[in-house]
C-alpha cells in the first residue's frame, strides 16, 4: 500500500507535534512516530530516556505499544521525524519490532527542512526472525 500524499502529510504531522514530548535529558535527540493501521488509525509515540539508558523505548515502539494497547495488529506505514539534517533510519531493535506488524510497511523518515526519504520496512531489514522461523535451513553442528 502506498500513501497518499495526504495520508503522509497526516502521519508527518502527528510524528513532529509528539515529538515535542519526547523525554531525552541525556542525548536532546527528540524522536516522534507517528503509524497508520490497516483500519486507518493513527497512533503515536515519542522516545523516551532513561537514567538507566538501556531501558530507554524508542519513538517507533512506543508508538507500536499505544497500537497494540488499543488492538491494532496491523501497521501499513509509520513516519518518524527527527532534527538532524538527514533523516535518522529506525534502529535494529525497532526495524524487528515493526517487522511483528507489517513487514512490508511504508517507511517515511523526516529530518530538518526538507529533507524526506521514503522506503519500505522490508528493504531495511529484508529478513526479519520471526515466530514460523522463515525459510532458512538450521544449521546443526
Amino acid at each position: 500500500m502506498m500513501l497518499t500524499s495526504e495520508q503522509r502529510d497526516v502521519l508527518v504531522a502527528k510524528a513532529r507535534e509528539v515529538q515535542g514530548k519526547a523525554y531525552a535529558p541525556a542525548s536532546k535527540f527528540l524522536v516522534g512516530a507517528a503509524l497508520l493501521t490497516a483500519d486507518g488509525q493513527v497512533f503515536v509515540g515519542c522516545n523516551v530516556e532513561n537514567a538507566s539508558y538501556g531501558l530507554t523505548i524508542c519513538a517507533e515502539r512506543s508508538a507500536i505499544c499505544a497500537a497494540v494497547a488499543a488492538g491494532a495488529r496491523e501497521v501499513q506505514a509509520v513516519a518518524v521525524v527527527t532534527d538532524l539534517a538527514d533523516p535518522a533510519r529506525p534502529c535494529g531493535a525497532c526495524r524487528q519490532v515493526l517487522a511483528e506488524f507489517g513487514p512490508a510497511m511504508e517507511v517515511v523518515l523526516v529530518g530538518s527542512g526538507a529533507a524526506v526519504v521514503t522506503t519500505t520496512l522490508d528493504k531495511l531489514l529484508p529478513d526479519p526472525f520471526t515466530f514460523g522461523g522463515g525459510d532458512l535451513p538450521l544449521i546443526k553442528g
